[in-house]
């Protein structure tokens, strides 16, 4: 990978939310700070410290389209 490429965003102000489909039983749950200038970060709720996946707003919205229009099947 060529590091010119890689982009370090600060996460230090996320505003975390988890996903409403997520339940109390600690299963597989990931949540999404929408609330940082021109990106929205993803992370797993059972690894905060972790990494996080990171998108551009249209990029995030592209792929919500495509989760309520079915292009991922259905689980």
């Amino acid at each position: 990978m060529d590091a010119q490429n890689v982009t370090i965003a600060d996460l230090s102000r996320a505003a975390w939310k988890k996903s409403s489909r997520s339940g109390s039983n600690g299963g597989q749950c990931v949540e999404v700070a929408t609330n940082l200038p021109g990106i929205v970060a993803v992370r797993d709720s059972k690894n905060p410290g972790g990494p996080a996946l990171i998108f551009t707003p249209g990029e995030w919205s592209a792929f919500i389209g495509g989760v309520m229009d079915g292009e991922f099947g259905n689980p």
